[in-house]
């Protein structure tokens, strides 16, 4: 299904960053060379290419820059460049100078075979293996009007914008992203979601790992994408090597790197999302409310952005999650930490040494009850659990199969935890003949067992001077998929802000790095068992009710949580990135469904969420209502739906 038909429609743009082969000295060969890459990037339906500092005539051409020769093959050859422009921008980088005898470094903005504008380099260089001043001036404040007989007019301005259907991008030259005050800054509040960079930066030890930082913290500071070209090895070597380092981010988050030291030319392409970043700068008021201090000349570009009929970019199935191990083990630390200290913090507030944990044999529970272990060791209570701090309760009832009651029991045994049965059954059947009610397969008798486990919990806890440690995640509570005072209640959710993809992955991690042998063997077992709130009774011993046949798969969810909260993407992008990312695991018709099912639960559970106990924010996506969501009750769906019903 050749569905969208075209992702531009859905915010994206895409871009390249070029290291070019150079001929130092020599600007008809190295337009030559640009005009072959153009092409290529044109038919690869890319909208902007981005080219190293000086590219036209090479950055390390010394005296040379004073050679009235050079400027004027210049000319020539960014006019050669501009008729080869049609359908694509191209950024150059060329010396330019004025009719008052200033020189200066440009970035060349080059469209539809004209050329739209020339912005100059602010920070000149002038230490260590730099001598930029020898040759160039700086165009801080410069503004200049320019008719040039061969490139037509234009204007020669740092302070300027570049808007491109829609979106704006602004340029910094190299040394602009080291100054103390960068101009991109001010391009950025000024409305560029862009942020280009010419370079010709040299590559010395860990110098790469320094101007990677840069970089994304530069799209991060300023909420934007970034994309960076640097002059590559064919430069002049003699005091110094140039490694061709590209580089792409987006508002902190690497989105492409290149090789360096490769002799043959080197290319990156990237999507920018321009309706994210968008997002971003709307939710974040740092940057609303950050002074404005200058004011952007803006040129039209007069073009569309390149129609995108498939999408470069990937998006990982579990955004939660990170992909890389490395990355996921300091994240699977930090997140328990995160728990064990807010629940540690909340023991002192409260002045309790008890917790009191309903413990079900399923996953949350048994992510909620690792916390508790760990909360205890961080307050000094050592390595041995007593059964007077962790009060461990299982409440079986009509629903309860011996395989969870089973992991409950082995899950207490492996860490010395003292485990209370109370069941439930004679105070539901109690509660159903209070009401009069004999039907044991409806909404009224699940939420009768989740109320019953609550008031015991609660009960147990003002018996030993306890809290009652809440299991539910933030996938639950995006759906809804919990009891309404009931399982939604607790004095401290330690698991409040983990999605359900998240809790596996972290209980995976602590059988694996943090348990001995035979709390290993638990947790597999517990990661091996269906999802369900085992409400209804088991059918042959088995469980009858699993959750991700009734709601949707919970990888689905979350990921329609994630792209919804965190970014601000419609219903319609959110669909077609799912299509990509679950292209192997679910078909489109199922992708829809649960769409309608995630949106229309979201919606109408919001009840829930106003209400819901504390608990610790542990990543960018939080359901708090004194935090990250605040949403009407009342909130209509009905919008959202009828476009879903629209997709194909």
């Amino acid at each position: 299904m050749n569905f969208p038909k075209n992702y531009a429609d859905l915010g994206y743009v895409r871009v390249a960053a070029t290291a070019p082969y150079v001929v130092l000295a020599d600007p008809e060969a190295n337009a030559s060379e640009i005009c072959v890459h153009l092409e290529r990037l044109r038919d690869d339906s890319v909208t902007i290419a981005l080219f190293p500092e000086l590219s036209i005539t090479g950055y390390s051409c010394e005296d040379l820059f004073f050679t009235s020769d050079l400027h004027r093959a210049t000319r020539t050859a960014i006019s050669r460049i501009a008729s080869a422009s049609a359908g694509i921008v191209c950024v150059v980088g060329a010396p330019y100078l004025t009719d008052d005898g200033r020189l200066l470094n440009c970035a060349v903005v080059i469209a539809d075979g004209e050329v739209k504008g020339m912005v100059p380099k602010s920070a000149q260089p002038n230490y260590g293996e730099f001598y930029e001043r020898r040759w160039f001036v700086s165009g801080d404040g410069l503004d200049l009007g320019v008719k040039d007989a061969s490139l037509g007019e234009f204007r020669l301005c740092r302070d300027q914008l570049f808007r491109l259907s829609g979106m704006r991008f602004g340029i910094e030259l190299c040394e602009d992203l080291w100054a103390p005050e960068p101009p991109g800054v001010q391009h950025s509040l000024g409305g560029a979601e862009l942020i280009l960079n010419l370079s010709a930066s040299n590559d010395l030890v860990a110098k790469a790992d320094y101007r990677r930082d840069l970089v994304h913290m530069a799209s991060a500071q300023r909420l934007c994408g970034y994309l960076y070209a640097g002059a590559g090895p064919m430069e002049s070597t003699k005091d110094v090597v140039f490694g061709g380092h590209l580089l792409a981010a987006e508002n902190g988050q690497p989105l492409g790197e290149s090789e360096r030291f490769q002799l043959e030319p080197q290319t990156l392409i990237v999507e920018f999302d321009i309706d994210k970043l968008r997002h971003d700068r709307m939710q974040n008021t740092t940057f609303g409310n950050a002074k404005r201090s200058v004011n952007h000349r803006v040129v039209d570009l007069s073009m569309p952005t390149r129609k995108l009929s498939k999408l470069k970019r990937v998006y990982p199935k579990h955004p939660f999650v990170p992909t890389d191990e490395d990355e996921f083990d300091a994240h699977a630390r930090e997140i328990l930490n995160i728990q064990t200290t807010g629940l540690a913090r909340r023991m002192l507030s409260a002045n309790v040494e008890s917790l009191v944990i309903g413990i079900s044999g399923g996953l949350d529970s048994t992510l909620a009850f690792l916390v508790c272990l760990d909360t205890l060791v961080k307050l000094g209570k050592g390595e041995s659990v007593s059964p007077l701090v962790i009060h461990a309760l299982t409440m079986p009832g009509p629903g309860t199969t011996t395989h969870t009651r089973d992991s409950v029991d082995r899950l207490c045994t492996a860490t010395g935890v003292t485990l209370k049965e109370i069941p439930i059954g004679a105070a539901v059947d109690q509660h159903l003949a209070d009401l009069g009610h004999t039907d044991t397969t409806d909404v009224v008798f699940e939420n009768i067992q989740a109320r019953e486990r609550t008031q015991l919990l609660f009960d147990y806890a003002n018996k030993v001077g306890g809290i009652v440690v809440g299991t539910g995640d933030l996938s639950e509570l995006a759906l809804g998929w919990c009891t309404y005072n009931a399982d939604h209640m607790a004095n401290y959710n330690v698991n409040a802000g983990v999605p359900k993809t998240m809790v596996a992955y972290l209980v995976r991690w602590y059988a694996r790095h943090r348990a001995d042998e035979s709390l290993c063997h638990v947790l597999e077992r517990v990661l091996d068992t269906p999802i369900s709130p085992e409400l209804i009774a088991p059918q042959d011993g088995e469980i009858s009710q699993q959750t991700e046949k009734i709601i949707g798969p919970y990888e689905l969810h979350d990921f329609y949580l994630f792209h919804y909260l965190r970014n601000g993407f419609s219903a319609e992008k959110i669909y077609a990135l799912a299509i990509r990312a679950f292209e192997q695991a679910y078909q489109n018709e199922e992708i829809k469904r649960w769409l309608g099912v995630f949106f229309q639960r979201f919606f109408t559970q919001q009840f829930k969420r106003t209400t819901l106990p504390p608990g610790p924010k542990v990543g960018s996506v939080s359901l708090s209502p004194r935090g990250d969501w605040r949403m009407p009750d009342e909130a209509s769906v009905d919008r959202i739906l009828e476009d879903i019903d629209k997709l194909p």
